[in-house]
């Protein structure tokens, strides 16, 4: 190993990635691709289209995103991000190791498809595929615990004890910070709600991070804004990109309840609190006021205000779970994945878990 490791957290959303041993990624962007036209497809397939980075300001419509929930639907898209990456953080050091963080959802083949991009096409020197929960829980300095990860577009549930996950107790919510954008993105722009639009995704982004909190109780949240004479709070405001100042109804700035009451947003399953409990009322008995006492949150959307303490609340106040459940935070918890694969880069413990090159041409 070389001193300095390419890490790469590519979630559904964003891409984090930088050189292992920093405390936080040093290049963050959207993950995604765009397929511009060209006079020998100017239709909407994507073959021999031209592909490129982000979104093109002059054909807004036609970006994708290549990996949806956890899940990569287009590897052509995934190898453009990778390439682009290691240009960048490899022009001084061509022989840099590389760790790239992967969805427990993850299957056999997309391994394999992984394998095959880094060490034949980009010609990566040595690899390590890392577990995304497992290197949330790293970040945290804790062995064991309940992970509680929700990002773009997956929120997801793990128990760990000493550093190893308890599989069968793990539960996957398909609801996530993207549902959140999407309801935000109809309830305002209910004439043209159509989500691959740069301003509107632009909107939803600012009023997520500036102007919604998660409520400690729905109904007295909802029955305060209600009681507000229009206009009289300025955080209920905002100046669109065109120039039009909308107030925003109590139940947008109130969109990060989706997490705790989805089916008030008309979301399938249970809330996040509800995994949790269910997810370590399957774990031993014996292990279960332990867990309870180690809920790790990380990902995005635990940095709502109000997120976190709603959260423990909900656990403390659940018949089934324990009076003493304590909720650890971070204030990097949106890099946690990233975070903890910056430390396990360098842990010898995970030597033997590295893959060279001739490894693989050997296999």
């Amino acid at each position: 190993m070389t001193e300095r490791t390419i890490v790469i957290d590519h979630g559904s959303g964003y891409v984090k990635t930088g050189f292992s041993g920093w405390n936080e990624p040093q290049l963050v962007f959207r993950s995604i691709v765009n397929y511009l036209p060209c006079r020998e497809n100017p239709g909407p397939s994507s073959a021999q289209r031209r592909l490129g980075l982000g979104i093109d300001i002059f054909h807004p419509d036609t970006f994708s995103y290549p990996v949806q929930r956890g899940r990569v639907l287009n590897w052509e898209g995934v190898e453009l991000i990778w390439s682009f990456v290691l240009e960048r953080f490899r022009q001084k050091h061509k022989d840099t190791p590389v760790l790239i963080t992967e969805s427990p959802l993850r299957e056999p083949a997309d391994r394999k498809k992984t394998l095959e991009i880094m060490f034949e096409l980009l010609d990566v020197p040595s690899l390590l595929l890392a577990d995304q929960l497992e290197m949330s829980l790293y970040a945290s300095g804790l062995l064991t615990g309940v992970v509680v990860d929700s990002g773009s577009g997956l929120t997801r549930v793990q128990p760990f004890v000493l550093g190893r996950p308890l599989q069968p107790s793990g539960k996957t919510l398909e609801f996530a910070g993207q549902d959140l954008s999407a309801y935000l993105t109809k309830s305002l722009f209910k004439e043209d709600g159509h989500p691959n639009k740069l301003y509107q995704l632009e909107t939803v982004d600012t009023i997520q991070m500036s102007k919604c909190y998660v409520p400690q109780n729905l109904g007295e949240a909802l029955d305060f804004h209600r009681s507000l004479p229009s206009g009289s709070d300025e955080r209920n405001t905002y100046l669109l990109p065109d120039g039009t100042c909308v107030e925003l109804t109590p139940m947008q700035r109130l969109a990060p309840e989706m997490f705790f009451s989805p089916g008030v947003f008309n979301q399938q399953g249970p809330s996040i609190a509800q995994a949790v409990v269910g997810s370590i009322n399957t774990c031993e008995a014996a292990l279960q006021p332990q867990l309870i006492a180690h809920v790790i949150a990380s990902g995005g959307n635990t940095l709502y205000p109000g997120f976190t303490k709603r959260l423990h609340t909900e656990l403390v106040t659940d018949q089934s779970a324990c009076p003493n459940a304590t909720v650890w935070v971070g204030s990097r918890r949106n890099f946690s994945v990233w975070l903890g694969a910056s430390v396990v880069a360098h842990l010898s413990t995970y030597k033997s878990e590295w893959m060279t090159k001739a490894e693989y041409n050997e296999r």
